[in-house]
């Protein structure tokens, strides 16, 4: 079961998915899925494929990916959308414009978010341990919570393993059946001392939110992070549920390269929770970002925790981990921030530029297989955010 949460491509990916507040920012969002026909908004119609629209058809036409959405919004607030592809194989219907997928790792930065208000309001402490908040839960080889701090889970410092490699199929979890897979193995290093991608990290983090709150991680998103920001198309999907709930495109996965295309949309999200259970679209993926980024969902000073980062190239060269959120180098200079993800059947990538001028996200409804697909994918988020 692949799942990502990140640039290497799970959200929990199986491969291995959060300063002074900013301006106002212009989003891009983009998102893939199947092959055949174009759609954009009929104020762009007329023109000629632009450059992302043609970086689209590209990954459509010579990468085989089923189909692709994206989502362009400027500094003063206009957006295009488009699209390449079909959204289902089986019937060829058109790619919904804007429509809803699931969103893996970009989960962490909700969850960050979360973890981070409740840091600003004193009922979380960065740097106590996570014996703090849940006594005695976390027992392992060489893994003791009375080591191991929030900001470390957040940061993916902790040396806890990855319970992802261990869950055997898609049904329901509880997420403390998800940190059992994870204790069975020893650490990956002390606490603090490296890097290393763990959805283990953000199922714990989920749990505190739930220990502190007295409230489902649901719940508190949805309050603090979704109403917040204004997002209309965004959700965390209820237990056992297995649909997508808005227009959609069908999510496809294969076993191996040049094996048949498995529809894969509906299935239970619940192995990813607060790794990678959302579901939202390319233009909330957009707002989410630029609200973050413009200092509208979190404080300054733990705006600031978030955007400090530690190396982390599984995300890519040059790319940096903050708490919940990644920043990687432009063609054009300077950084994005964001984070993307991995579900099966659905990848996404994206965020927003550090100086304003454009963001961006992707999502497509495979999760490509060939490295040079993933890196056409990471080039029309480049695209978007250069041109």
């Amino acid at each position: 079961m692949r799942a990502h949460s990140g640039q290497d491509h799970r959200s929990g990916s199986r491969r291995n998915g959060r300063p002074r507040a900013l301006p106002v920012l212009a989003a891009v969002a983009v998102g893939v899925l199947a092959a055949g026909a174009l759609a954009q908004p009929a104020a762009f119609a007329a023109a000629r494929p632009d450059s992302v629209q043609q970086g689209l058809n590209a990954l459509v036409r010579a990468d085989g990916i089923p189909g692709v959405l994206a989502s362009v919004q400027d500094r003063e607030g206009h957006t295009r959308t488009y699209t390449a592809g079909v959204g289902d194989l089986a019937t060829g219907a058109a790619v919904p414009r804007n429509g809803q997928v699931r969103i893996g790792s970009n989960t962490k930065a909700f969850t960050a978010v979360a973890v981070l208000q409740l840091v600003g309001e004193g009922k979380i402490g960065l740097d106590d341990p996570v014996d703090t908040y849940l006594p005695g839960l976390v027992r392992g080889e060489g893994i003791d919570g009375r080591a191991i701090k929030v900001r470390h889970l957040l940061q993916h410092t902790s040396g806890l393993p990855d319970y992802l490699n261990d869950v055997p199929r898609p049904r329901p979890y509880d997420p403390r059946e998800l940190l059992g897979f994870a204790l069975r193995h020893e650490a990956t290093s002390e606490p603090g001392k490296k890097w290393a991608y763990s959805n283990t990290n953000y199922v714990l983090a989920g749990l505190i939110v739930e220990k502190v709150t007295e409230h489902p991680l649901a719940e508190e998103l949805e309050r603090r992070v979704v109403r917040r920001a204004g997002l209309r198309h965004t959700y965390f999907p209820s237990p056992g549920e297995t649909g997508i709930r808005e227009p959609h495109p069908q999510g496809y996965d294969r076993e191996s390269p040049g094996a048949p295309l498995t529809d894969v949309t509906e299935m239970d999200p619940s192995w990813a929770w607060a790794a990678g259970q959302m579901i939202s679209t390319n233009s909330d993926l957009n707002t989410f970002y630029t609200a973050l980024l413009s200092g509208r969902l979190l404080p300054d000073a733990q705006l600031a925790q978030m955007r400090t980062t530690v190396p982390a190239e599984y995300f890519g060269h040059g790319a940096r981990y903050g708490l919940g959120l990644v920043s990687k180098p432009l063609s054009c200079g300077g950084v994005y921030w964001g984070h993307g993800g991995s579900f099966p059947g659905y990848e996404t990538r994206g965020g927003v530029r550090e100086d304003g001028r454009a963001a961006a996200d992707i999502a497509v409804t495979i999760q490509p297989t060939d490295k040079a697909a993933m890196e056409h994918v990471e080039d029309v988020v480049d695209t978007a955010l250069c041109r």
